[in-house]
């Protein structure tokens, strides 16, 4: 079942041209990672792609309005920013709810999800109190509260430690793998991602490859791309 068509999709800023006719699609289940060099559009494709920022030519249809979003930047990682771990978490079930009182259903929620991340010595102190592998933990957890159908991540990992990177990216596949959630994350590391990620979409303004990441690796295109020895360091999965 498709949940996403992306078909000519262009951004443009001023005179420059951010993105080129882009053209995918995201089918229910799928894990794609959104790879590429700095400066290539990535974030620019996942904000155009939840409209905060407007395209310039194209089309984009969704299937589903239930998305959750991990951001790059956190504001409210600000070290005096008034609210505790709960307390943002719960925040994500706002979002489907006409109403802003809790009830005790939501509560509950928000209780399995936090002992399921393993926070719950945590679940009380602000948020800006906290490393930043705890802080991502918190900010997934409010992403995947309401239940999304998508889950979109831009570069979720980037800050953090060895032990916790293992752990963001075990959780994501096991949600993709045990729930069927759609997965969209952002990286820069395409050797990390392509453990996990299902198709890789190689993003530099223009679509440069999008498929699997053993398509990937093989793809004679991608070996006059990049040379022989960097697609081989590339495609080296990590144990």
């Amino acid at each position: 079942m498709k949940q996403i068509e992306v078909r000519n999709l262009s951004v443009k800023y001023q005179n420059a041209i951010i993105l080129n006719n882009i053209n995918f699609t995201v089918d229910k289940g799928d894990y794609i990672a959104v790879v590429g060099p700095n400066g290539s559009g990535k974030t620019t494709l996942i904000k155009t792609l939840l409209a905060l920022i407007e395209k310039s030519e194209g089309k984009i249809e969704f299937s589903t309005k239930k998305i959750g979003y991990l951001q790059q930047k956190i504001s409210i990682a600000d070290s005096n920013f008034p609210s505790n771990v709960r307390e943002i978490i719960r925040s994500g079930l706002l979002i489907n709810k006409k109403s802003k009182i809790y009830s005790s259903i939501d509560n509950e929620k928000v209780d399995s999800i936090i002992e399921k991340l393993g926070i719950e010595d945590i679940k009380y102190k602000l948020i800006g109190k906290l490393s930043g592998g705890q802080i991502q933990k918190a900010l997934l957890a409010r992403a995947i509260i309401s239940d999304p159908d998508i889950l979109i991540l831009d570069e979720p990992t980037t800050a953090l430690d060895p032990n916790s990177r293992d752990f963001f990216y075990n959780y994501i596949k096991e949600l993709n793998e045990k729930e069927n959630k759609t997965i969209i994350l952002v990286s820069h590391d395409i050797g990390a991602v392509g453990k996990f990620a299902k198709k890789i979409l190689y993003l530099d303004r223009v679509v440069i490859f999008y498929g699997t990441f053993s398509e990937f690796c093989h793809s004679s295109d991608m070996t006059k791309y990049f040379g022989n020895i960097s697609q081989h360091f590339f495609c080296q999965r990590h144990n």
